[in-house]
């Protein structure tokens, strides 16, 4: 019996390490042949920064982080704030006229293949510049596409929060007479940071590194990181894409760290608080 119980602790560990050998063994090469010397690929000639060096020069691929940046950040913004309206709706009112379509509405950019919501928007842009002369592909535009596929995610990770949150809060803050809006500023958002802070963090992502709706919203001079990074992949791979792949994971890295520990942090704060109380 335990020797049966030992063989299949170690096959669970073993799948277990194979799964994460799978998913993050590309990353670390990635990673090691950034600091490769050799512009052939897998040839380890030596360490050396030139690629990093080159990244500094390369004004097409420092342009296009930074609009992606600024797309992302857009995009993440406005994502939660229109996510966290349609999560609300569709938890504290439960009839509505419409509320079946709207929920399916909202859900849909989940399941649908971003080849078709682009070519949909795509569509739809065309045929408003010829009626009405705008909007012109470009930052606007990709926005926008990024902001219709983050407000689906954004919807979800809220809504899951609020449908957590006791009731009896909202409740009570409607007794001592506070009215709806009072109630959603102080009392809900309140409970929901964490929840919006995660949704901001995956639109944020989902934004950042997203090529399918770019490459069909986007136009002249407004070209992001993602597609700079596709286009020269197909030419072959470049070394300088490898620099930029390590810099992305080494501030996406730190950035999770920092929200686990203040996550964590805030935890430890509230555990306290409500010991405090309790012995109160």
């Amino acid at each position: 019996m335990k020797a049966s119980t030992f063989l299949q602790r170690w096959f669970g560990r073993g799948w277990l390490s194979l799964g994460y050998l799978f998913l993050y063994l590309p990353i670390i090469v990635l990673i090691v042949f950034s600091f490769n010397s050799s512009r052939q690929d897998m040839v380890w000639s030596g360490f050396s920064l030139r690629w990093y060096q080159e990244l500094m020069n390369d004004s097409e691929i420092i342009s296009g982080l930074g609009l992606s940046l600024k797309i992302a950040f857009m995009s993440a913004t406005s994502s939660v704030v229109l996510g966290t309206f349609a999560a609300f709706a569709l938890t504290n009112y439960q009839r509505f006229r419409g509320r079946t379509m709207f929920s399916a509405m909202t859900s849909a950019p989940l399941v649908m293949p971003e080849v078709i919501i682009g070519l949909s928007l795509l569509l739809m842009l065309v045929s408003m510049q010829k009626v009405f002369g705008f909007p012109e592909r470009g930052v606007a535009t990709i926005w926008l596409g990024h902001t219709l596929l983050g407000m689906a995610y954004a919807t979800v990770v809220v809504q899951s929060r609020l449908q957590e949150m006791s009731k009896s809060l909202s409740e009570a803050a409607m007794d001592l007479g506070c009215r709806a809006h009072q109630v959603f500023f102080l009392v809900t958002l309140p409970n929901i940071t964490q929840a919006l802070a995660s949704a901001w963090l995956l639109t944020f992502t989902l934004s950042l590194d997203d090529v399918v709706l770019s490459a069909f919203l986007s136009g002249p001079g407004s070209t992001t990181m993602p597609l700079v990074i596709f286009s020269r992949a197909r030419l072959g791979l470049d070394p300088r894409v490898n620099a930029v792949a390590a810099l992305t994971i080494l501030v996406v890295t730190i950035a999770v760290i920092v929200y686990a520990v203040m996550l964590a942090r805030s935890d430890r704060l509230r555990r306290k608080q409500l010991a405090a109380a309790t012995q109160e």
